[in-house]
């Protein structure tokens, strides 16, 4: 089960991070209404980045901290469907291409699947 866990989260980091490909071409600062625009962006992706892939690390070595990560990053994605749906429910153009509606679609899918899996390691 932990193999399992540890290829639904490598699987989700590449469909989140595919996904944040797809945010910049969209401009996902603006939509957010974020300032300073793509540097800001690609600021704080920085750090975003290094815990998605750290997590994958400690997910990867069985440790607690990696089933918190686990569960982080499963959050992180089904956020990011449901914020998206709104927007798109609201009458946005963003994220609206086949390709994103199917890399959103995949990452809540994973997610839902990951974080559950994630609970019943930690309950066992």
């Amino acid at each position: 089960m932990h193999d399992l866990l540890f290829w639904l989260y490598f699987a989700n980091a590449v469909f989140l991070i595919v996904h944040e490909i797809d945010s910049a071409y969209w401009r996902e600062w603006e939509l957010f209404g974020l300032p300073g625009g793509i540097t800001l962006f690609l600021i704080l992706h920085v750090p975003m980045l290094f815990l998605v892939l750290y997590g994958l690390i400690l997910v990867f070595s069985r440790s607690y901290p990696g089933f918190i990560l686990s569960l982080i990053l499963s959050g992180c994605g089904i956020f990011a469907f449901s914020i998206h749906a709104y927007f798109i429910k609201k009458g946005r153009h963003e994220f609206r291409t086949p390709i994103s509606v199917f890399v959103l679609s995949a990452v809540v899918i994973v997610s839902v699947i990951q974080a559950a899996l994630t609970i019943h390691l930690m309950m066992s």
